[in-house]
Parts: structure tokens; sequence; C-alpha cells
């Protein structure tokens, strides 16, 4: 089959490539990919390229069009998206979560559960359409306990302090600690 996206490195490239892969500093997903281009560049096969790197052989045709389209760099890091994630839950919404999340849960219903807060909220017409993962998501963010006897967000438990009378324990140590006095 035809390759429809040919490496071919400029000396500086290959030069850039040959230092990141020698001194190996730089995450796998990197290193990897420089590999793949440097063995594209000599003309190995799809195949071979992902035999020997041990990738599939669309990372291989994946990464070599990257290359050509949109250089060097947007190669060898990770895809990002260009278009900003929109969020489904603004901060109204959240706030209602909340609010609905402290409140009693309904009648037959021990505590109220992801998929109940989730539902609830659609039902008022809050949001048009939420998953209960959200709903962990946002209540975890705001630490809110859903079951407890004190409803709402809570502060985290203070541990106590530890003293140096503590520390110097007979039963930290494997023999008992006697006083000498001289």
């Amino acid at each position: 089959m035809q390759k429809k996206y040919i490496v071919s490195l400029t000396s500086e490239e290959r030069e850039t490539l040959l230092k990141l892969i020698s001194v190996g500093k730089g995450s796998a997903r990197r290193l990897t990919h420089a590999r793949i281009l440097i063995l594209a560049d000599q003309g190995k096969s799809d195949d071979a390229i992902a035999d020997a790197v041990l990738v599939g052989r669309a990372t291989v045709e994946r990464v070599r069009k990257r290359l050509v389209v949109e250089g060097l760099e947007a190669a060898l890091d990770p895809y990002r998206s260009d278009k900003p994630r929109l969020r489904k839950v603004d901060g109204h919404a959240e706030a209602h979560l909340i609010a609905l999340a402290c409140t009693s849960p309904p009648k037959g219903q021990k505590r109220w559960t992801l998929r109940l807060l989730a539902d609830k909220l659609v039902e008022l017409e809050v949001v048009d359409s939420l998953s209960h993962e959200t709903v962990r998501r946002i209540l975890k963010k705001t630490r809110s306990s859903r079951g407890s006897s004190a409803n709402g967000s809570s502060r985290p438990k203070r541990t106590p302090s530890s003293s140096t009378t503590s520390k110097m324990s007979w039963r930290s140590t494997p023999v008992r600690m006697t006083r000498v006095v001289r």
C-alpha cells in the first residue's frame, strides 16, 4: 500500500530526536514517538516499526501523519484538543445540587444517591441532563457528606498532635525503659 505521509527529517530534526532518545529524559510517549520517527525516516515499514517499538500500527500511522501535517513538536507530544470543554453544570447548578444534597432524602429512601440527585436536578429543570458521575465529581470537589447525621460540607477532623511523651513511650521500644539514678 502506498504511504500517504512520507517522513523525511532534516538533519537538525534528526539530531534533536537522537539527542532526546540518548538522554532518555522525557515521557515514555515522547521517547516512543521519537523512536518511531527515526525508524520511519530510515524507510522502515509501519509493521516493522510497530514491532520494534512495541506499539500498534495505527500509532505509527498517526505519528507519521502528525509530523507531516503539524510538525515535529506536535508529533512528539500527545494530542491536545483546540476546543475548550464546555461545562454542563455552572456555579448556579452546583449550588443547587449541594443544597439539594443537604436536604432530607425523598420518601422511601434512607439517603440521597448520586443517581437520585442527578434525576432530581433534571426533574427540577436545573440542567437538561446529568450523569451520576458528574454529580460525584461535584460533591467530591465540595467535600459534601450525603449520608452523615450532620449533612452538608464538613471540615476535616483534626488529628491529635503527638507529644514527646508518646514518642518515648515504653511500648515503642523493644525493652522496657528504666530510669537510672546516679
